[in-house]
């Protein structure tokens, strides 16, 4: 299935380049959320790869870290953009090909990269592969409930002027998903959770400002929905501030952040036993009484 036009998403990530450090708060605030993670992992990552670097704000990130001091080696950066590669360590790719051999990484992070990607399993199958036995990975990719207030004023929007309404905002998974996809391309241990983050706008025009210096804006393959108008533009803008703004008159842009774990796996990791096979009862473990099924509980509990 091909959802995004990569060509056009890189163009317009390039375009964004020269200004990007001015909207990048959403890269920096993923970036922190992987070092937060990596910080909790005793151990040390000689090779990593980032995944859409966008200007290098993760390796930043990490590299400044105190409690990762020690624990990382090179960074290699790799974007769609090569606008965005000017340090020694870029790489121009594409995240549904990477260039990479097998086991060519210890680590592999992305912040805010992978929700432009069209075949995601395929990407994650990539990824696995480029690790290292017992590697891990670690992304954040925006999800489902990102820009609902947007969304939500477009559809009506355009619903009421035209009489009916396409997409204008790009489709992302849920956490669901993301912890399913884990374990469908072979990663051991995946782990997904999600984040919810809000961003107060004085004006949607604003966020709309914000999306097109972040290279955010959507890029749809197919081009079948009409353009958008001024008119329902407008109206839409409109209907955000009704809608979603709050007592002191600014308006809310939701961006939901969906975390993503998982290693490679490898012949020495731990394992989870088969269901049935345990020997110990959890009852004795907690040093609880086991009472049988249907029996009530507390001080109403009848004496036997």
């Amino acid at each position: 299935m091909r959802i995004f036009d990569r060509r056009r998403h890189a163009a317009r990530r390039a375009r964004s380049a020269s200004g990007f450090s001015e909207y990048s708060f959403l890269k920096q605030a993923a970036a922190e959320d992987i070092a937060l993670r990596l910080s909790a992992i005793n151990r040390r990552f000689d090779r990593v790869l980032d995944l859409g670097a966008h200007d290098g704000t993760l390796g930043r990130v990490l590299k400044a870290d105190p409690a990762l001091a020690g624990s990382l080696g090179d960074i290699i950066e790799t974007d769609t953009s090569p606008a965005f590669l000017r340090r020694p360590l870029g790489v121009a790719a594409d995240e549904e090909a990477l260039p990479f051999a097998d086991a060519s990484f210890d680590l592999i992070v992305s912040a805010l990269s992978l929700h432009w990607v069209n075949d995601l399993p395929g990407t994650l199958i990539q990824i696995r592969r480029a690790l290292k036995p017992d590697g891990l990975f670690i992304g954040v990719a925006l999800g489902g409930r990102t820009l609902n207030e947007l969304r939500q004023s477009l559809l009506a929007s355009e619903e009421q002027i035209r009489g009916g309404a396409a997409n204008r905002i790009s489709p992302f998974m849920d956490v669901i998903d993301a912890a399913g996809l884990l374990q469908r391309t072979g990663f051991a241990m995946p782990v997904a959770d999600n984040d919810a983050r809000t961003v107060r706008y004085g004006s949607p025009l604003r966020l709309l400002t914000d999306l097109k210096g972040m290279g955010e804006t959507a890029s749809f393959a197919t081009r079948d929905a009409p353009p958008l108008t001024r008119g329902i533009l407008t109206r839409a803008m409109e209907i955000y501030a009704q809608r979603f703004s709050d007592a002191d008159g600014k308006v809310r842009a939701t961006f939901e952040f969906i975390a993503m774990s998982g290693w490679a796996p490898a012949p020495d990791q731990p394992k989870a036993k088969r269901p049935g096979s345990a020997t110990v009862r959890l009852a004795d473990a907690l040093g609880a009484k086991e009472l049988p099924a249907g029996e009530k509980t507390g001080p109403g509990r009848p004496k036997t």
